[in-house]
């Protein structure tokens, strides 16, 4: 069933799908260094997996299929175990009577298709797809790992060694010993591991008088995972001070670590933070894919004239771009975003961080230590003589690190940070706040961008109309004719359309999407530092008339733009809703 070089050849020609020039490059890489042509083809990126793909089962008469878009019953993937599905890269995805419709990377795998027909009784019909589609199918196997937990409490928990109730907390080597403990350690990497198959962004472990409840933040909501024995506390503690690198005997005071998991699928980094509460020490480990794709602006969310804005503002060589908005708004992924785009073999990029929290190629990478004198202002300071043009500063927290940061503009540096405020607008007085003159505000800062995150709905939501009612009650929140004259002006709607006659997309539950919501996108407003606005922060205006000011220049609110995503069926009003109001 393999495709040779010369066929596949000719079948790329007559597709076009990849330049005659390419191909005789390709084709000569390939003889010169003894590998495939296709191998060369996509280590070149002269064409992608799935293209390819689709032209070998074209070719080899064997249907392309594409998992990530077919929720699979767990019955049909249980036919073929996970551990055989990871290491062969084949799932079962269809059963129909005594067929079982199975997707792989190599439909060659003669062992592995007859060690499935054996074992299941079924006849295999083998179907070509991309290793992408694979990796999405291998998540479904993480509705299985709670049943997985449950045994593991059922069958080990009452091994774990603890001292009697009435006796002192253990310590040092005795700590160690639980931290070592097999049911302790199995029940730690399986709460991690179904953590990172649920692409949960946040670990707590909450210890209570009677029980430990373990809640993962998915999409920026915090969900209940697992209710653990009031007995596994110690030694779940133990082990994650063991795995962050942290003193074990300590229970009085918070202690920050972190550690890394890698695998072949995934490489995460942990934040942990433990605090000691009431009835033990709580956790909360944040986590960090260090494989994380690019992404690009489009792809966060920004839209419309808050795209040509920040593009505005990244094209000039110096100024001030900020990013403002709470804990975990997705401030630091715009900005490594603006920096994948800046990276060019021209430019020297240097940032100073806590943490770093995704690692990029050519960019020097700074994590600053309080603990031992090394601050943003010192790594700051440090980095303006490494001869940079663009510096990212993970956040201005104090008066001595916004005045370096605007010294380096001044000094002919573009300079990337971010701010703790609820709006673009609310950025300035809190630089005014921190001494900064005004004037070196208003002729440093470019743009300041504050955005919010919002849960997407899933693929076929529900479609509604609002009743009058509602159409009234939503007005007592927003201005909903101004948006909607802006939605005509975008083109987001028909110009005859009411609110009334509107179609609104809400939460469709499937077994894919519990909720009804899957991943999340921003929502944004950008203010450029016009003339206007330069003249209102030298008179120290407050953050209501600089808002008005920015709006009647142009400037889209983040509500507004959130109401043009749920207009769009991107998202909901309630999810809207529920961000925005503060």
């Amino acid at each position: 069933m393999r495709i040779a070089d010369s066929q596949l050849k000719e079948f790329i020609l007559d597709g076009g799908v990849v330049s005659p020039e390419n191909l005789k490059k390709a084709e000569a890489e390939a003889k010169k260094s003894g590998k495939q042509i296709r191998e060369v083809l996509l280590n070149n990126e002269y064409l992608k997996e799935e293209e390819l793909n689709r032209l070998e089962a074209y070719i080899l008469g064997i249907p392309f299929v594409d998992l990530s878009k077919i929720p699979i019953e767990q019955e049909v993937m249980r036919i073929i175990p996970e551990p055989i599905a990871r290491k062969h890269n084949i799932v079962a995805f269809k059963k129909n009577g005594k067929d079982l419709e199975v997707a792989m990377l190599d439909p060659d795998d003669l062992p592995t298709i007859d060690f499935i027909k054996k074992t299941a009784g079924l006849r295999i019909l083998p179907r070509i797809t991309t290793s992408e589609s694979i990796k999405s199918a291998l998540r479904q196997y993480q509705k299985t790992l709670e049943a997985e937990f449950g045994e593991i409490l059922k069958t080990e928990s009452g091994e774990i060694k603890l001292a009697k109730e009435d006796a002192d907390s253990p310590e040092g080597e005795d700590l160690k010993k639980l931290a070592e403990d097999l049911p302790v350690v199995k029940i730690t990497d399986t709460l991690l591991r179904h953590a990172i198959l649920q692409t949960a962004s946040d670990i707590h472990i909450e210890p209570t008088e009677k029980e430990v409840i373990v809640r993962y933040r998915i999409d920026g909501i915090l969900h209940d995972a697992m209710v653990l024995p009031r007995q596994i506390a110690m030694g779940l503690v133990a082990r994650i001070k063991v795995m962050s690198n942290l003193k074990l005997d300590e229970h009085r005071l918070p202690q920050d670590g972190r550690f890394k998991i890698e695998t072949e699928e995934y490489k995460i980094s942990f934040r942990v933070s433990i605090l000691p509460v009431f009835d033990g020490e709580k956790i909360v480990m944040r986590l960090l894919p260090e494989t994380s794709k690019t992404h690009t602006l489009e792809e966060l969310g920004f839209w419309g004239v808050n795209l040509d804005r920040i593009h505005r503002a990244i094209r000039r060589p110096t100024g001030i771009i900020l990013a403002t908005g709470p804990t975990g708004s997705g401030k630091t992924t715009t900005l490594y975003t603006v920096l994948e785009m800046l990276n060019t073999p021209g430019v020297n990029i240097s940032t100073v961080e806590d943490p770093i929290e995704y690692r990029m190629p050519r960019i020097n990478q700074t994590q600053v230590r309080p603990d031992i004198g090394f601050t943003f202002a010192n790594g700051l300071r440090s980095l303006l003589r490494q001869d940079p043009n663009i510096i990212m500063v993970g956040e201005i927290r104090d008066n001595e690190t916004a005045g370096l940061a605007i010294n380096a503009a001044l000094t002919g540096h573009l300079v990337l940070s971010t701010l703790h405020t609820n709006s673009a607008a609310g950025a300035l007085p809190r630089l005014l706040d921190m001494k900064i003159e005004p004037f070196l505000i208003a002729s440093t800062v470019t743009a300041i961008v504050s955005q919010r995150l919002v849960r997407k709905l899933c693929k076929d939501p529900e479609v509604y109309k609002q009743t009058s009612g509602e159409v009234e009650s939503l007005k007592k929140d927003i201005a909903l004719d101004q948006v909607f004259e802006m939605l005509k002006k975008e083109k987001v709607i028909d110009p005859k359309m009411s609110p009334e006659k509107m179609d609104w997309g809400r939460p469709k539950k499937s077994e894919e999407c519990a909720d009804g919501y899957k991943s999340r996108i921003g929502i944004h407003e950008v203010m450029e530092m016009s003339e206007t606005i330069k003249e209102l922060i030298m008179k120290s205006a407050s953050v209501d008339q600089i808002e008005r000011r920015a709006k009647e220049e142009g400037m889209v609110s983040m509500l507004d733009e959130g109401f043009i995503r749920a207009a769009q069926k991107v998202t909901s009003i309630e999810e809207i809703l529920r961000v925005t109001r503060e």
